[in-house]
């Protein structure tokens, strides 16, 4: 995992986190107040040679007192240095007690000893440093061999008295609740990372690309009111969520299909929002200037008539069967080059439909009379129409919801794929956050800063620097008037074609 990756993590999982961090400094606390508070007190004894007058002599006893130096440290928890001190002061605990109050140390290349003792009681605390610093100064000449005169070799004088502490050594608040801060924190991190490599939802375009082993072509942002205007290219031509469908037109345009440009666009499991990206991709491709033929192969649960509002009682199904000609249901639609084959009535056999000769051919003609071909299909893992139908187009294009399709799902879709022989050209992230560590800014680097746009005057020309929001509620009343006008004259024409035929 890279350092990004557990950025993201922190992101998502940052209630976690910071609730551990809460805990950990809430025990910290707790844990800090029920210690009892110690003070240490500290003496110094200076380690000397007696006699020698000379320089060599000097350095010699210097080097010898270096040299013993660690052992008259080791000496100061022993009962021959600690009993004097309990006896002389009245305590009521063993040497094997005291030791465990009692440190000493020695600076390398040093002939100082430090003695630390600490204690509850402060004043008790200094004077049994003291006590402890005046009986190694006895104890060590005692224990050191006499030289020829009798007397020891080695002197201890104490440099540094021991004073009663202003404040206790222990327990050290700030740094208790430093430490159970990191640690919650740790802890949420760890927490994160498991969360992460257990759920299983498809969140990035990255994972999906690792997956299905295809490009992502696009992604579209989430909309709360998707459900009330699906059609947001035709009704807000210049929304946000409008210049990401014309995002996938573009690298649409540049996928390397053999120079076909047929494509079945379905999904995993329902609900992931394909059918209004295969309309809304149609818009945009239609205002390019392509010429689009829009097929509902969603011969279970059709849905583009009802999102176009068009007559759907006759259709795909129609021409199949042979009970309708292709130039009598199909339909333009919206003053564009869209043309629109609504399903029709369900059959009971989609699948045996959607898979015979009468569709290839269908499929082969209204291609080599088209510039783009879409089919809307129903989802892969609950049917197979959607890879029946890939392998008669250029490929297929997977819809993957993010934080909803899981990595099962997706394998399993894309491996139904693979068994037919049916190409995967790409697919896009639908329904992608807006905010978070895997929003739509964040995870794919697209982002729409301007606040302005064209408007349409009332003589019909084009004005440049309203504000967008104004600008906006103008365009949606403009497009749902112009989707109005299209809608009508698209059933009146059809009813024509029925007149006629």
């Amino acid at each position: 995992m890279e350092f990004s990756d557990y950025i993201r993590i922190l992101r998502r999982n940052w209630l976690v986190a910071v609730t551990l961090v809460v805990v950990g400094i809430a025990a910290a606390a707790a844990y800090t107040a029920t210690r009892v508070p110690t003070y240490e007190s500290s003496s110094t004894v200076f380690v000397s040679t007696q006699g020698g007058s000379t320089t060599a002599e000097l350095q010699q006893g210097s080097s010898f007192t270096q040299a013993r130096i660690n052992t008259y440290v080791g000496l100061v928890d022993t009962p021959a240095v600690l009993a004097p001190v309990i006896e002389d002061l009245g305590l009521p605990e063993s040497a094997y007690a005291l030791a465990g109050k009692v440190a000493a140390s020695a600076e390398l290349n040093s002939t100082l000893i430090t003695i630390s003792v600490t204690d509850t009681d402060p004043i008790l605390a200094a004077d049994v440093a003291n006590a402890v610093a005046e009986s190694l100064s006895i104890a060590v000449p005692r224990l050191e061999p006499e030289a020829a005169d009798g007397s020891s070799p080695v002197r201890l004088t104490r440099v540094r008295d021991a004073q009663p502490a202003s404040k206790a050594s222990s327990p050290n608040v700030s740094l208790n609740l430093l430490l159970g801060g990191l640690a919650g924190l740790v802890l949420g991190v760890a927490v994160g990372v498991i969360r992460t490599r257990l759920d299983s939802r498809v969140r990035t375009s990255r994972e999906a690309e690792l997956i299905t082993d295809a490009p992502g072509i696009g992604a579209i942002a989430y909309d709360e009111k998707a459900k009330e205007r699906p059609l947001i290219v035709h009704v807000d031509p210049s929304s946000p969520r409008t210049e990401s469908f014309r995002a996938l037109r573009t690298n649409l345009q540049f996928l390397d299909m053999g120079g076909r440009a047929s494509f079945v666009i379905t999904s995993s499991i329902p609900a992931e929002g394909k059918s209004t990206t295969t309309i809304n991709l149609a818009v945009a491709l239609a205002d390019a200037g392509k010429r689009v033929a829009l097929i509902d192969t969603d011969l279970r649960k059709p849905k583009v008539a009802e999102y176009l509002g068009i007559e759907g009682s006759a259709g795909l199904t129609d021409v199949l069967i042979g009970r309708a000609n292709i130039a009598d249901v199909m339909l333009p639609w919206g003053g564009r080059s869209l043309w629109v084959l609504p399903a029709g009535k369900v059959p009971p056999n989609p699948s045996e439909l959607l898979g015979s000769e009468q569709m290839n051919a269908l499929l082969a003609t209204l291609e080599s009379q088209f510039d783009v071909l879409l089919c809307d299909a129903p989802p892969l893992l609950p049917v197979t129409d959607a890879a029946i139908l890939a392998r008669a187009t250029s490929g297929a294009i997977m819809i993957v919801c993010a934080g909803r399709t899981t990595r099962h799902q997706l394998a399993l879709a894309t491996e139904a794929l693979s068994t037919v022989d049916a190409k995967l050209a790409g697919f896009v992230m639908s329904m992608v956050p807006t905010r978070g560590p895997d929003s739509y800014h964040t995870s794919y680097g697209y982002g729409y800063g301007y606040g302005y746009g064209y408007g349409v005057e009332a003589d019909g020309s084009k004005s440049k620097g309203r504000k967008s929001g104004r600008r906006g509620k103008n365009t949606k009343r403009e497009g749902a008037s112009s989707h109005e006008k299209a809608d009508s004259r698209s059933r009146r024409e059809s009813r024509e074609r029925r007149g006629r035929s």
